[in-house]
């Protein structure tokens, strides 16, 4: 096994009614992020009190709450939807135009920045807020879930459940195993030129150091719910000391690296399907006071989704704002807000657009379908977008089928809009104290008759 090369430096090496438009509240005010200061100097916001969360609205009886984190270039208004830009780009979308349609944040994959351009280079720039000029919160996660994917091969949506077979060497089909985890860290071959690198605690931390963004993620082993119980466990266990790595690294670089805006940090919640282990997680990262905040991680059995999140959430301190990563469909959205969590992000929005899928009150469909050749209204009647207030269903139709990129411009525009609206609608049927209706309401609507996910309560 040849060494990795440098990992830092040498990198590759509601407005109206929110069911007929998920319209998002004016975007709170933001300034730029400014670039590197003299030799040193010291940036008045590098102080770890320069990052703060305040709950100012409770859901009676659950953990759900709205809420402010404050961060060096912005406050988010929570819950939000955080939306994906991987490479520090939405896909296909200006960041001016995430920001016109509600945006609160981006987040970043420092795996995927790390192989292009590399972290040096995204530091040189100012931090990823000035690199890809986006003036708000950013956020990076740890490049841990590249240990699942690049290990096992398995997408972002994982089609298993926790009643499947169990075991710990599952790899998806006609897919070769790219990462081996010790419990130093991860030996993984590189998905373009498959050169061998590594991470660890250490490398994350370093790593997302010089991307800037405002929240990180510590790194964890993201397991599957193929796993064994025992694996579950270790798997636990190594996530642990390496969360106690990252703090003591993190710590470290804030004070290295004063002349940037303070960065908070989030422990990462594993343990699969079991409630001990997600319980156990929750408390012991929860008692870190090296933690601003917690991420919500590993695979998630989407039939159990709220009653786990609310495992973790009943043992999390209640100060701290919490992410539930990976997550952006509307019963996923709804159950994670109800049970605590704060904030969410997920490629899904853009990613389906460029497959001609259009977000609308009454379910997702396909905009190549013949019956929108002629139609000449908006994709979503009432909706409040770019795309909806300048173009038609037959345009778009006409621009996929003609395979022309801005197909996947106006779509994703149209999906990200609609679900940062919708979880802004959820924050302010919150604080109204509607949240329970507008639930039911907005669930019953996008989900038809049948639907596995639609309400049953009070239903026909």
């Amino acid at each position: 096994m040849t060494a990795a090369s440098d990992p830092v430096n040498d990198a590759p090496v509601p407005s109206g009614n929110a069911i007929t438009s998920t319209v998002a509240p004016n975007p709170p005010a933001l300034h730029r992020r400014g670039g590197a200061l003299l030799p040193g100097e010291r940036h008045s916001q590098n102080g770890r009190e320069n990052f703060g969360f305040e709950v100012v609205a409770e859901l009676p009886e659950r953990n759900g709450r709205a809420g402010v984190i404050r961060t060096p270039h912005g406050d988010m208004l929570t819950p939000c939807f955080t939306p994906v830009g991987t490479k520090a780009t939405v896909k296909t979308v200006l960041p001016e135009q995430m920001l016109q349609m509600g945006a609160q944040a981006l987040l970043a994959n420092a795996y995927h920045l790390y192989v292009q351009p590399g972290p040096a280079i995204v530091d040189e720039a100012g931090g990823l807020g000035v690199f890809m000029n986006w003036a708000g919160p950013t956020v990076t996660d740890s490049g841990g879930f590249q240990v699942l994917s690049l290990g096992v091969g398995f997408k972002k949506v994982i089609a298993m459940t926790a009643e499947t077979v169990q075991r710990d060497d599952v790899i998806a089909d006609k897919h070769e195993r790219l990462a081996h985890v010790d419990d130093d860290g991860v030996w993984f071959k590189l998905h373009t030129d498959g050169t061998m690198h590594r991470f660890s605690a250490e490398i994350s931390m370093r790593i997302q150091h010089q991307l800037g963004a405002d929240i990180m993620f510590a790194f964890d082993e993201c397991t599957t719910l193929l796993n064994t119980r025992s694996y579950q466990e270790r798997a636990l266990q190594r996530t642990y000391d390496w969360a106690l790595r990252c703090i003591t690294e993190h710590e470290r670089l804030t004070a290295e690296r004063a002349h940037r805006p303070y960065q908070a940090l989030f422990g990462v919640l594993q343990g699969a399907q079991y409630e001990d282990l997600r319980r156990k997680a929750a408390r012991d990262l929860g008692a870190l006071d090296g933690f601003d905040g917690f991420g919500l991680g590993g695979a998630l059995d989407k039939h159990s989704l709220g009653m786990i999140v609310s495992w973790m959430t009943d043992e999390l301190p209640r100060d701290k704002p919490r992410h539930l990563l990976g997550i952006s469909e509307p019963d996923d959205l709804f159950a994670g807000v109800e049970n605590g969590a704060d904030t969410f992000d997920c490629v899904q929005p853009s990613r389906v657009a460029r497959n001609a899928a259009i977000y609308s009150p009454d379910g997702r469909f396909n905009i190549t379908n013949a019956r929108f050749k002629r139609d000449f209204g908006p994709l979503v009647p009432g909706c409040a977008c770019y795309t909806c207030s300048h173009y038609s269903r037959a345009y778009v139709h006409h621009l996929h089928k003609a395979k022309e990129g801005l197909a996947s411009t106006l779509g994703t525009i149209h999906n990200e809009h609609f679900t940062v609206g919708l979880v802004a609608a959820m924050r302010e049927h919150l604080l109204a104290g509607t949240f329970a209706e507008f639930k039911q309401d907005f669930l019953s609507r996008f989900y038809p008759v049948g639907h596995p996910s639609r309400p049953v309560t009070g239903i026909v």
